[in-house]
């Protein structure tokens, strides 16, 4: 009975996850279709400082959707292992992707296609091989990991490169450069997501009975959740508005995974625990996201499909073979057939021309 509940809540957990990613995949689709329609009307742009997404249905269509996906992913953690449930996330990238080529119209090259693909199996690869995190039982040890040497030097550089991106990089290059938007939405993500953990825990000890309302941290993490989760939704916003969908979601699926893993090693120093092979998936699952992050956005103009690419290997193929001597030979013939048909438009015999030919090249000889 045991082991049948045990798969039961197993295929539920596996379906709220991949819920998770239909729901947020299709969130990035909701919000640029309503960003398009206020640029059609006019309006002020996200990416030029404006508010009006607003006021637009399928904007918040997105955000419920997102919303939705968030919450069966927070769910999916109950039923399922967290080795399933994480790495299944990387499945909003390959929606988004799809939709977007459907409803967006955004065409995602064969190199684009590549990287994406890369940055969801290196994503992987970090999820699966990242140690696990401490337990955290309440809100007293999770105060005692927020004011560590370590995490409060990573919370302080967050803070500054969020700053300086915000008022000095984003006015300069966030228009033309698709990674400055992405990054600041990825380093505030990390503080987002320890915020979101102390108020689960907060949330269990007030479910146990705890007065947890008359703990300043509660309301600390309630407050830096809400500055952290406006600027995220701020700083997509521009990112989506100006630059493809299809490129925006995986770029930014893999920074923030990143960012996250980063601060959760930080912050509960599970990376002192890990093993050799964990150590050595986790750089191969990076590197691999480098190598993808590379291919997405290098050659993102570039149009390169497996149509141009059987044409490019025929066009290889002959000139192997003029390479081999096929070559000579066919401009041996392309002359031979320019000189009958000049022969032709003469009216003489081409016989009669050899022989000629013949006899001035014999007195040449003699």
């Amino acid at each position: 009975m045991g082991q049948d509940r045990g798969k039961y809540d197993f295929y539920i957990g596996l379906a709220l996850a991949i819920s998770s990613s239909i729901f947020i995949g299709g969130s990035f689709i909701l919000k640029k279709k309503g960003l398009l329609r206020l640029a059609k009307k006019g309006s002020m742009r996200a990416g030029q400082g404006g508010h009006a997404y607003l006021k637009e249905w399928l904007w918040w269509a997105g955000l419920l959707s997102m919303g939705a996906g968030e919450g069966a992913n927070f769910a999916a953690y109950a039923f399922a292992p967290a080795t399933l449930v994480t790495p299944l996330g990387a499945l909003s990238v390959l929606v988004s992707a799809v939709l977007s080529s459907y409803f967006l119209t955004e065409r995602l090259n064969l190199h684009g296609k590549l990287g994406c693909l890369l940055s969801i199996l290196g994503s992987t690869t970090m999820v699966i091989h990242a140690p696990k995190e401490e337990e955290i039982a309440s809100l007293k040890d999770m105060a005692k990991k927020l004011v560590d040497p370590g995490f409060v030097v990573f919370a302080t550089l967050v803070v500054i490169v969020a700053l300086i991106f915000i008022f000095v990089v984003s006015p300069r290059h966030g228009q033309t450069n698709i990674l400055v938007y992405i990054t600041i939405c990825s380093v505030i993500g990390a503080l987002s997501v320890s915020c979101v953990k102390g108020l689960g825990i907060a949330i269990k000890e007030a479910i146990a009975g705890k007065n947890v309302f008359k703990n300043p941290l509660a309301w600390v993490l309630l407050v830096g959740l809400v500055g952290c989760v406006s600027t995220q939704i701020n700083y997509l916003n521009k990112a989506l508005d100006i630059f493809n969908t299809s490129l925006v979601t995986p770029i930014y699926y893999v920074f923030f995974t990143t960012s996250v893993l980063t601060c959760s090693a930080i912050l509960f120093k599970e990376w002192e625990h890990m093993g050799a092979g964990d150590v050595i998936g986790t750089l191969s699952g990076f590197l691999t996201i480098i190598v993808g992050i590379f291919l997405l956005h290098a050659f993102k103009d570039v149009s390169v499909s497996l149509a141009t690419l059987a044409v490019s290997m025929r066009k290889e193929e002959r000139g192997a073979a003029a390479a081999n001597g096929s070559a000579p030979h066919s401009n041996y013939e392309l002359l031979h057939n320019e000189s009958t048909e000049d022969v032709e438009d003469r009216g003489l015999p081409f016989d009669s021309v050899s022989r000629r030919n013949g006899a001035m090249t014999s007195s040449l000889d003699g």
